[in-house]
């Protein structure tokens, strides 16, 4: 599935973009399926708004969004739940856990809606990231980077062409970051997809087929 951005300006950006260059806003790209894109977005330059925009949770922009032939905005609430659940998974900066569930029903929320992976396969991944412990610790007593290797988990329980991924390693030290790239890299290339990072500053988490400034 090819990714297609034509003249994209977020509303609530568009003086600050109208008035600098960016390889995204108001520009025209194309994403194909299988390329590892990393997005390198300055402070104040939109980044959380590039995720959610792609993701459709934002609509306040010019421009067009295409998913293949799909136009982002154009789409019926049904159709857009669709082409998430089948093709689209996302890390979110703010990770979006619910914090009454443990680790295990977050997590079980996601897997029995999509039936991708088995049970014994997420406790292997929760191992993987060091937090198979924390299974049944509610969301809300996890520390912040355990939030987001959940979240890393969560993002992999379902068929995906895509993984968006905002910030996914910021609250990691250099080992647990080490882990998470790893399994992403493995399920990314088992399932033939692309991946989006978009990240404050240069890194070198993923061999990326592009690099382009928001």
């Amino acid at each position: 599935m090819v990714l297609s951005l034509q003249g994209l300006i977020p509303i609530p950006l568009r003086e600050k973009v109208m008035a600098g260059k960016s390889s995204i806003w108001n520009n025209s790209c194309v994403f194909k399926k299988g390329e590892s894109v990393f997005v390198q977005a300055p402070s104040g330059t939109g980044k959380t708004t590039l995720i959610h925009i792609l993701y459709g949770i934002r609509t306040d922009y010019e421009g067009t969004v295409k998913w293949g032939d799909a136009t982002l905005n154009t789409l019926p609430t049904n159709s857009l739940a669709n082409l998430r659940k089948d093709n689209i998974s996302v890390i979110f900066q703010d990770l979006r856990l619910f914090p009454e569930l443990t680790t295990l029903e977050n997590l079980e929320a996601k897997r029995r809606l999509t039936n991708t992976v088995t049970e014994a396969q997420v406790l292997e991944w929760l191992a993987r990231l060091g937090i198979k412990e924390k299974a049944q610790s509610l969301g809300r007593t996890l520390s912040y980077g355990e939030q987001q290797r959940v979240a890393i988990v969560r993002a992999l329980l379902q068929p995906f062409n895509w993984l968006l991924m905002d910030e996914p390693f910021s609250h990691l030290d250099k080992a647990n970051t080490a882990r998470a790239i790893e399994l992403i890299a493995e399920v990314v290339q088992q399932r033939n997809a692309g991946m989006i990072l978009a990240d404050l500053d240069e890194n070198n988490f993923f061999p990326y087929s592009q690099t382009v400034i928001l």
